[in-house]
């Protein structure tokens, strides 16, 4: 079968398309083709090997010194199983899926564990459904599970054309919160039409210097710190760094929260609702696998807007 391999840590093009030994479902497992796979901030970490500071020699240690170990890539997929294992029930082939895999999405075929697919309803493109799980998950994990966001309160995005920022303001729009969207202004539309109710320009106003309060901050990208941030928060507010380096990881307690976004099965299926609904946006660019390199380097760029895609 064809994937993308990463043999050694470097730029978009170390991301290569080869040919490789295709896998078979064993016990417990579902083969899935994959229909549509994210590149997301992630798998480009990881191919580059830019970690958030302070990460760099844990992240080596654990993924590999010269290379990432598990050289197919691709933490969230969608496709059709393909076949089922020994002990599989209420699977069968044909049935769309989509799963939060960690590894190996960047492929024509993967094995899975079966009881970590999740069906895709009706009707909802499977570019979508992979599209939404790494930003939606995340954005979910950090605004209901962590700021229990309610409904009524001011929630401030700050990177909210990415992945995680476009679902992160639909999330919170959806919750009822009151969005303030922090973007460059040629996102500003995008936004808005997204769920923000008050559109930042990064590029004119110093979003540290805003002279409002708000309920929860939400930084996607690293432009905020603990100490900035703070000053942002109403009392009993939430700051949320998502892209936290190891230090603020190591010492974020109290207003501040960061850590890894786990993406839970309840979390995925209601998003999947909501895009057969049409109330969620997967902001998706689908492009094939064949420009895994170019799907890099549109995420290395630093000015990805929602979520890219590959199909194989």
């Amino acid at each position: 079968m064809r994937a993308v391999v990463i043999d050694r840590y470097g730029p978009p093009e170390v991301a290569r398309v080869a040919d490789v030994a295709a896998p078979v479902a064993g016990p417990g497992e579902a083969l899935v083709r994959v229909a549509a796979a994210t590149v997301s901030s992630g798998d480009a970490r990881i191919r580059g090997a830019r970690f958030p500071r302070g990460f760099a020699v844990p992240a080596r240690l654990a993924l590999g010194l010269r290379g990432p170990r598990r050289r197919i890539l691709g933490f969230a997929l969608a496709g059709t199983v393909e076949a089922v294992g020994e002990g599989v029930e209420g699977l069968a082939p044909g049935d769309a899926v989509v799963c939060a895999s960690g590894h190996g999405g960047h492929a024509e075929l993967i094995a899975l564990r079966a009881d970590r697919l999740v069906r895709v309803p009706e009707g909802v493109a499977l570019d979508d459904s992979a599209a939404v799980v790494f930003g939606g998950t995340t954005a979910m994990h950090f605004l209901l599970d962590v700021a229990k966001l309610r409904e009524g309160q001011s929630v401030l995005v700050v990177g909210a054309a990415g992945a995680v920022g476009t679902s992160a303001v639909q999330v919170a729009r959806l919750a009822g919160a009151h969005v303030t969207a922090v973007v460059s202004a040629q996102n500003a539309e995008l936004v808005r039409r997204l769920g923000a109710e008050e559109v930042v320009d990064r590029a004119t106003t110093d979003v540290t210097a805003l002279g409002r309060r708000f309920d929860v901050v939400l930084d996607a990208v690293g432009a905020l710190s603990p100490a900035s941030g703070r000053r942002l928060l109403a009392d009993g507010g939430t700051l949320i760094l998502v892209a936290a380096t190891l230090w603020q990881t190591m010492t974020a307690r109290g207003a501040v929260k960061a850590g890894i976004a786990r993406a839970r099965r309840e979390h995925i299926e209601r998003l999947l609702a909501l895009l057969a609904t049409g109330e969620l946006d997967p902001v998706v660019q689908s492009l094939p696998m064949a420009e895994i390199a170019r799907a890099h380097a549109i995420v290395d760029s630093g000015h990805k807007v929602g979520n890219v895609v590959v199909r194989p």
